[in-house]
C-alpha cells in the first residue's frame, strides 16, 4: 500500500514511525561548546536563546587510546506557561509530586486533538473498607490543563487518579497516585554524644535523642545493638522499619484489551443447596511479619497487623565478661585432643583467665575479641526524650556497626545506623591460624600499623605459653627470633614474621601473645588456640625405571638414613615391578569404548577400538591366551593373574597410604580399574562383532548426503571430523584389517573431501593470494595425509589441480610447520613417490629431538595447545609411524615408543583420539613387545627377589614382594635390578619397564592408608586459577608448593554401595587454610540433600539419608600462612551402624 493510500484510509495513524525522533531531519545547530568534565557531572548551557521544541544533544570525547566516544540523547524543551504542545500528541502528561496534608499538588494533562471528552476518576479509601470513587467529566480542546489535588490527614497513604478518553477509535489512559506519606509516623534519632573513632576496650557512654515528626518530645522504646561490621562480608545484616501503614496501590484500571475479544461464559453456582451458614471471627494478633505489607486489591481494606520481627535475637555477652576466645576450635574434638571438664584446662573465660600468663603492665594486651559489643532490647527514653546507655567496647581493632530501631505506642518508627572504628596510634593486627598440628612449620605473621603522623621504629615480640601451666614454650616451638625490629612510615603498615615449628608430643592449648613497642606507644594481642596431634603411618616410595636388557642401581636415600631418626618405626618394605608395561596400552583400549558422548569422533573410536582388538587378538595365539586368562578369573580366585585387571595400587591394599598422584607408575585407580575390568568384555569375539556393527550403524547415521560427517547429530558437516574418520579407516587398511564394510562410507566421504580441497584452492585464487609463497594450513595437510592411504582411488579431475598445488607447496614449506604436520607431510610425500623431501624431514626431526636413557626420544616443543594439531600424544604416535614406515629404523621407533609408555606411566591419555593413536603406534609399529616375557632380579641390600619366584602376572609380568617391619634394615636402600629378555635378542632393543619400592613407617600425619567398607572416600586438593578460558583447576601433588592467597578447591568423592541413614562425614584441613563457606546451611547437590557446617579444623557433612551411588563434594579454601602443614584426612561413618566407616588419604601441604 502506498503512502497516499494509507493516509487516505488511515488518516489518524502513523505510516512510517513518524513519532520517532531519530527519524526526523536535523535543523540548525543552536549550541556548541568544548569543556572539561566537572566534579558534579553537570554541564552548563549558557545560551538563553534556545526555544521550545525537540533537540538532539550530542556529546563526544576520546578515550585513552584516542578512539572517539559519542553519546546522543533526544530531549524536549517546553514552556510551562504555554497552553499548546510542541508537536501533535493525543496525550501529554506531567505527574504529581508528593505532598503533606494541607498542601496541593498538580497533574498536567495536554493534547493537540480537538474536542476531547475526558473522564476523571478519583479513588479514596479513607478509614472504612469501602472505595470512594468520584467521577468528573472534562472537555479538553487542543490545550494543556492543570488539575489541582488537595491532601488531608485522612488521605495519608495516598489515593488514585485516573484519566481516560477515546479518540479516533483508540483508548487512552493515564494513571497517577497522589502520594501523601506517613511522615507523622516517622521518628528521628539524633546523637547527642557520638565518636566515630575510639580506643579498643574503652568505656563508652552514649546519649541518643528521639524526636517526633515535628521535633516534639516523645516517649519511645529503642532496640540497640553493636557488632563487628566485618561479619557483613559473610552475610549482610540490617534492621528495617516495620512497614505496617497502608499505602494506596493501583486497583481499578480501565482497559481496552477486552474490546472485540473472546470471553468464555461461566455458570453461576447454586449456593442455596446444602448451604452452610458460617460466621467469620477475627481477633487481635501479635506482629509476626514486620516487613510484609498487607495489601488488599491495591489498597488496605483492614488494618490487619501480621508481622514478623527481624531476627535480632543474637545475645551479647555481658560487657563485664572478659574472654580469651579459642575461635570455636574446641567446639569439636580433634584427634589426640581432649577437653577437660572438671580439672586442668577449661576453654571458657571464667576458668582460663586465671591460668593465663601475667601480662606486661606497660602494654595493653588485648584479649577480648567478642564479635558483639552489646545488645540492648528495651532502652527507654527519659522525660526529655533522651536515652543514655554505657558499654565497654571489645578489644578488636575493627569497624563496629551500631543499629537503633525506635518505636512508640502509636506505632511510630525510626531507624538509624552508625559505624565506629576502634584503633590505636600503634596497632598490632595478628594473623593467627585457627589451630595447629604437631610437626607444622609455619611463619606466624602480624601487621604493625602506624596511625601517627611520624615514622615509628620499635620492636615486636612473639610470646608463646602453655595454657595449662602458664609456662613459656617459645623455645620448645623453635621461636628462635621472638623479637623483630620494625620501622613503619606515618600512616603505613609493615609485616613482621616469626618462624615457629610445632613440636611433637605437644597436643594441648597454646596461648600466643604479640607485643609491639615504639617509644611511648604500644599495643598487644593475645589469644589461645589448640594444637592437635599428628601421628600416623607414612609411606615413602622410590620409582624403579629400566630400559632395554641391562642392570641398574638405585639408592633409596631416606631408607638408608632411616637409622638417624629416634621416633621412626618400620612397618614394611614392599617391592613391585612390571616387566612389560606395553600391556597397559592394551588395557587402555576399553577407554575408547566407554566415553559417554555420542559424537561422530567417539562413535568412530568405538568401532576403531573393536577393530584394533580384533587385530591384536588374532595376531598371536599367545596374546589371545592371555586375554582369556584375564577374563576367566576374578579376584576371589586368588590366582597369580587375579590382579591383572586391577590398577597397580588396588593390587596393594596394604599400600594405600601412597597417594595415586605421587606414584609415577599408575593411573588414577578408580578409572583404570574399571577400564581393566572391561578388557575381557572388549576381547569377547562375539561382543566385539556386535559392538562393531552397532558403532557402524551409528556412524552411517551421522554421515550426510554430501559425504561429510557431523560432529553431533543435527549439526552441519564438519571437515576435520570427516578427515579424521577417513584417516582412521586408512590406519585400519594399513594394518591389513578388512575395510570392505566401510567402503560405502569412503565412497561418499572421499569425494566430499576432494571437493573441499578444491574449494580451498578456489578461495586462494579468489582472494588473489600469492600462490608461490602460500603455506598450506593444517586441514589441507591433514587432507593430503588422509589421501595417501587411498592412492587407488583417483582424485576427481576438478580437484586434481588443487591436490597437485598443495602437495607441491608442502615440499617447499615443510620447515614452517610443527612436528605433527611435518610427520604428515613426510608420509604423504613418501607414499606418492618423493623420497628426497621425507629424508630431509626425518633428518631434521632427529637433529631437533631429545634422547634420554629413561624417557626415550621426544621433542621439547611437542607440547599441548588449544587446537587439534597441538596434541603431544597424537604427534608422538604419528612420528612413530613416520620412522617405522619410511626408514624402518626399529631402534628409533622403540625409543619413540618408550616416551609414549613413560607418558602413560604418569599421566592419562586424556582423550579418545589420543588413546586411539597411541594404541595404534605402540601395538602395531616397531618391535612386537607384547610377545616378550622378561625375567627380573631385584636386590635389596643382601636380599634377592626374583620374578620367577613370585606370583607373576601373565602379560604385564607384574609381581610383588613384601618384607615385614622387623626384617627391614637401612641397607635395603641399596637396590639393583637386572632384567633379561626371553623373546627379544639383545640386539633387538626391547622396551621400558618399571616398578617401585614402598617403605612404610610410623611418623607424621603426612600420608595415611585408605580404609574402606561399603563407604569409600577419595580426596584431592586443587589450585583454582582464573584464565581467559574460565576457572582452571590444577591438582596439588606431593611436593607441589602453593602460595599465600591461592584459592584451593577441595574435592571429595564419596562412593556408597547401599542405602544408609544418619551418616556423618568430617573433612579435616591444614591450619594454613581458611574456609570460605563459614555459614552453616542445608544444601542440595546432585539430588542429595545434606547439612554442611564449618568448624575451625574441619568441614562437616550430615546426611540423614544417603542413597547408593557416587557423590562429589567441593568447597573452597584460601591459603593464609607460609610453611609446611599436615592437611589431615577425611573420614565418614554411619551413625546408625558405626561398623560402616571409611577415611581418605592424608597429605602435607607446602606453602611458599
Amino acid at each position: 500500500m502506498s503512502k497516499n493510500e494509507y493516509i487516505k484510509y488511515f488518516p489518524n495513524d502513523e505510516y512510517d514511525n513518524e513519532t520517532d525522533l531519530k527519524s526526523w531531519g536535523k535543523g540548525e545547530k543552536v549550541f556548541e561548546k568544548a569543556d572539561s568534565v566537572k566534579d558534579d557531572g553537570k554541564w552548563k548551557i549558557d545560551n538563553g536563546k534556545i526555544g521550545t521544541g525537540f533537540y538532539m544533544v550530542e556529546i563526544s570525547t576520546k578515550d585513552k587510546n584516542g578512539e572517539e566516544i559519542k553519546d546522543i540523547q533526544y530531549i524536549e524543551l517546553f514552556d510551562e506557561k504555554s497552553k499548546q504542545l510542541n508537536s501533535p500528541t493525543y496525550l501529554w502528561t506531567k505527574g504529581s509530586k508528593p505532598v503533606e496534608p494541607g498542601e496541593k499538588t498538580v497533574i498536567q494533562l495536554g493534547t493537540s486533538a480537538n474536542d476531547l471528552f475526558v473522564i476523571r476518576q478519583t479513588i479514596k479509601t479513607g478509614n472504612n473498607t469501602q472505595e470512594n470513587k468520584i467521577y468528573q467529566y472534562l472537555n479538553i480542546d487542543n490545550e494543556k490543563k492543570d488539575f489541582e489535588f488537595v491532601a488531608t490527614d485522612a488521605d495519608r497513604g495516598g489515593y488514585g487518579v485516573n484519566f481516560f478518553f477515546v479518540k479516533n477509535n483508540r483508548f487512552y489512559e493515564y494513571n497517577d497516585i497522589i502520594t501523601i506519606p506517613w511522615t507523622n509516623k516517622d521518628l528521628r534519632i539524633e546523637y547527642a554524644t557520638f565518636r566515630d573513632k575510639t580506643l579498643p576496650g574503652s568505656e563508652e557512654k552514649w546519649k541518643v535523642k528521639i524526636n517526633g515528626f515535628k521535633k516534639e518530645k516523645i516517649a519511645a522504646e529503642i532496640l540497640a545493638s553493636m557488632y563487628d561490621a566485618s561479619l557483613d562480608q559473610f552475610k549482610f545484616h540490617s534492621w528495617n522499619e516495620p512497614n505496617i501503614w497502608p499505602k494506596y496501590s493501583y486497583n481499578s484500571l480501565w482497559k481496552s484489551d477486552h474490546n472485540f475479544s473472546e470471553f468464555e461464559s461461566e455458570e453461576k453456582p447454586d449456593n442455596t443447596v446444602n448451604a452452610v451458614k458460617s460466621v467469620e471471627k477475627s481477633y487481635d494478633e501479635l506482629i509476626f511479619d514486620i516487613n510484609e505489607a498487607v495489601i488488599h486489591f491495591g489498597y488496605y481494606k483492614q488494618h490487619m497487623i501480621k508481622r514478623e520481627m527481624t531476627d535480632v535475637s543474637a545475645k551479647a555477652e555481658p560487657p563485664s565478661m572478659q574472654q580469651v576466645k579459642i575461635r570455636g576450635a574446641l567446639a569439636e574434638k580433634e584427634v589426640g585432643m581432649e577437653i577437660i571438664k572438671d580439672e586442668g584446662l577449661k576453654m571458657d573465660s571464667s576458668s582460663i583467665s586465671n591460668l593465663l600468663p601475667k601480662q606486661d603492665k606497660a602494654v595493653q594486651i588485648r584479649k577480648n575479641f567478642n564479635e558483639t559489643a552489646f545488645f540492648f532490647p528495651d532502652l527507654r527514653t527519659n522525660d526529655n526524650g533522651d536515652i543514655e546507655f554505657s558499654f565497654t567496647l571489645p578489644e578488636a581493632l575493627t569497624r563496629w556497626k551500631f543499629q537503633a530501631l525506635a518505636h512508640t505506642k502509636d506505632l511510630s518508627f525510626g531507624y538509624s545506623s552508625k559505624e565506629i572504628v576502634t584503633q590505636k596510634q600503634l596497632m598490632v593486627q595478628s594473623n593467627a591460624p585457627r589451630f595447629l598440628r604437631e610437626g607444622d612449620r609455619m611463619e606466624f605473621s602480624a601487621k604493625i600499623v602506624n596511625l601517627t603522623d611520624k615514622e615509628l621504629t620499635g620492636q615486636a615480640e612473639l610470646q608463646l605459653f602453655d595454657a595449662a601451666t602458664n609456662e613459656s614454650v617459645s623455645g620448645w616451638f623453635n621461636n628462635m627470633y621472638p623479637n623483630q625490629y620494625f620501622t613503619v612510615a606515618a600512616g603505613q603498615s609493615e609485616p613482621v614474621v616469626f618462624p615457629i615449628q610445632v613440636p611433637y608430643l605437644f597436643d594441648q592449648a597454646l596461648v600466643w601473645r604479640v607485643v609491639a613497642r615504639a617509644g611511648d606507644v604500644s599495643d598487644g594481642e593475645e589469644a589461645a588456640m589448640p594444637v592437635l596431634t599428628n601421628r600416623t603411618l607414612v609411606t615413602e616410595t622410590l620409582p624403579l625405571n629400566l630400559r632395554n636388557t641391562q642392570t641398574k642401581n638405585f639408592r633409596f636415600e631416606k631408607l638408608l638414613t632411616s637409622g638417624n631418626s629416634e621416633t621412626l618405626q618400620h612397618h614394611s618394605l614392599t617391592v613391585e615391578y612390571t616387566s612389560n608395561p606395553t600391556w597397559y596400552a592394551v588395557q587402555a583400549l576399553p577407554y575408547l569404548m566407554e566415553y559417554p558422548y555420542e559424537c561422530a569422533e567417539q562413535t568412530w573410536n568405538r568401532f576403531y577400538a573393536n577393530a584394533l582388538a580384533s587385530k591384536i587378538a588374532n595376531t598371536s595365539p599367545r596374546i589371545k591366551q592371555i586375554f582369556e586368562s584375564w577374563s576367566a578369573r576374578t579376584p576371589s580366585e586368588n590366582t597369580k593373574d587375579t590382579a591383572a585387571l586391577l590398577s597397580n595400587l588396588q593390587k596393594n591394599q596394604e599400600l594405600k597410604a601412597v597417594l595415586l598422584e605421587e606414584t609415577p607408575w599408575v593411573l588414577q585407580a578408580k578409572t583404570e580399574e574399571q577400564q581393566k575390568k572391561n578388557i575381557g568384555l572388549l576381547f569377547d569375539m562375539i561382543k566385539m562383532s556386535n559392538e562393531m556393527n552397532g558403532a557402524y550403524e551409528k556412524l552411517k547415521q551421522m554421515q550426510l548426503e554430501n559425504g561429510g560427517f557431523v560432529w553431533f547429530k543435527g549439526g552441519p558437516d564438519n571437515r576435520y571430523i570427516t578427515q579424521y574418520i577417513v584417516t582412521g579407516i586408512g590406519h585400519l587398511k594399513k594394518l591389513g584389517v578388512d575395510i570392505k564394510k566401510l567402503e560405502p562410507i569412503l565412497k561418499l566421504a572421499i569425494p566430499y573431501l576432494d571437493l573441499q580441497i578444491k574449494k580451498d584452492h578456489d578461495e586462494l585464487k579468489k582472494n588473489k593470494t600469492d600462490l608461490a609463497k602460500y603455506s598450506p594450513d593444517q586441514y589441507e595437510i591433514q587432507y593430503l595425509y588422509m589421501r595417501s592411504f587411498f592412492a587407488e582411488q583417483k582424485i576427481a579431475a576438478a580437484s586434481q589441480t588443487a591436490y597437485n598445488y598443495f602437495r607441491s607447496r608442502t615440499q617447499q614449506s615443510w620447515t614452517k610447520q610443527n612436528k605433527y604436520m611435518q610427520g604428515m607431510i613426510a608420509l604423504t610425500l613418501f607414499r606418492t613417490g618423493d623420497t628426497k623431501t621425507p629424508a630431509a624431514i626425518l633428518k631434521s626431526l632427529k637433529e631437533t629431538s631429545i634422547n634420554n636413557e629413561e624417557l626415550g626420544m621426544y621433542w621439547k616443543e611437542n607440547s599441548g595447545g588449544w587446537f587439534w594439531h597441538q596434541a603431544p600424544i597424537e604427534t608422538q604416535a604419528l612420528l612413530i609411524e613416520v620412522f617405522g614406515e619410511i626408514t624402518k629404523d626399529t631402534k628409533t621407533v622403540d625409543d619413540l615408543k618408550t616416551w609414549l609408555l613413560k607418558n602413560k606411566q604418569t599421566t592419562n591419555w586424556k582423550t579418545t583420539k589420543a588413546t586411539a593413536e597411541a594404541c595404534y603406534a605402540l601395538l602395531l609399529q616397531g618391535t612386537d613387545l607384547l610377545i616378550d616375557e622378561p625375567v627380573v632380579e631385584i636386590k635389596l641390600g643382601n636380599t634377592t627377589i626374583r620374578s620367577t619366584d613370585n606370583k607373576q602376572e601373565e602379560g604385564t609380568g607384574y609381581f610383588k614382594k613384601t618384607i615385614n617391619g622387623p626384617l627391614v634394615t637401612p641397607s635395603m636402600g641399596n637396590i639393583s635390578i637386572k632384567q633379561e629378555s626371553s623373546k627379544i635378542p639383545p640386539s633387538g632393543g626391547g622396551g621400558a619397564s618399571w616398578g617401585g619400592v614402598y617403605w612404610q613407617y610410623f611418623e607424621d600425619l603426612d600420608k595415611i592408608t585408605t580404609a574402606s567398607t561399603p563407604l569409600k572416600l577419595y580426596k584431592k586438593l586443587f589450585v583454582e586459577t582464573n584464565t581467559d578460558r574460565g576457572p582452571v583447576l590444577t591438582p596439588i601433588n606431593e611436593g607441589d608448593a602453593v602460595k599465600v592467597g591461592d584459592k584451593i578447591k577441595v574435592r571429595i568423592e564419596l562412593r556408597v554401595d547401599r542405602d544408609m541413614e544418619y551418616v556423618h562425614m568430617k573433612d579435616m584441613r591444614a591450619s594454613c587454610l581458611e574456609p570460605v563457606n563459614v555459614l552453616s546451611s542445608y544444601k542440595w547437590q546432585g539430588g542429595l540433600g545434606y547439612y554442611e557446617t564449618t568448624k575451625d579444623a574441619s568441614t562437616n557433612f550430615f546426611f540423614d539419608y544417603l542413597r547408593k551411588g557416587t557423590y562429589v563434594f567441593e568447597y573452597p579454601l584460601f591459603v593464609t600462612h607460609t610453611g609446611n602443614f599436615s592437611n589431615g584426612i577425611t573420614n565418614i561413618q554411619c551413625m546408625y551402624a558405626p561398623e560402616f566407616s571409611s577415611h581418605s588419604e592424608g597429605i602435607r601441604l607446602n606453602v611458599e
